[in-house]
């Protein structure tokens, strides 16, 4: 889907453009992306790296490296979530939180992953597949 798209943070202080995002994007669950938007969960759209850059304020990014190598970047001033790279995974992918973006993305999130570590008190009210962990993982059918 071609762009550009462009996001910044709550205050912003930083901005950034995406030429092309890919057409999947995903509600995460997982127990990191519910603490890092204080939310049930994160969504977030894709995009190649060499798709992505900052155009203003990088120098007020900061970075959390998880345990598991993930990095989430970050605005120091106002906080805001602004970028989440798997280091184990894709490494030439960057994904960002649909919630940062400016410009609307025609992008429809089509999946609901890390449901194994969703919290207690999330309701699924849609008919989007849902999987344990990432999408290669096993899909979940039971409801909720």
């Amino acid at each position: 889907m071609k762009g550009p798209y462009c996001g910044s943070c709550l205050c912003g202080a930083v901005r950034f453009e995406i030429d092309e995002s890919l057409p999947d994007a995903a509600h995460c669950h997982c127990s990191m992306c519910r603490k890092f938007h204080g939310a049930s969960f994160a969504t977030f759209v894709t995009a190649k790296c060499n798709d992505f850059r900052w155009i203003k304020g990088e120098d007020m990014l900061k970075d959390y490296t998880a345990e598991n190598g993930t990095i989430r970047t970050f605005c120091q001033h106002c906080g805001s979530s602004l970028s989440f790279q798997n280091a184990a995974g894709a490494q030439d992918l960057i994904e960002t939180p649909l919630g940062a973006m400016d410009s609307e993305v025609p992008v429809k999130p089509n999946a609901h992953i890390f449901v194994g570590s969703a919290a207690g008190w999330t309701a699924f009210t849609d008919e989007l597949p849902k999987y344990r962990e990432g999408r290669q993982s096993r899909r979940c059918h039971r409801t909720w």
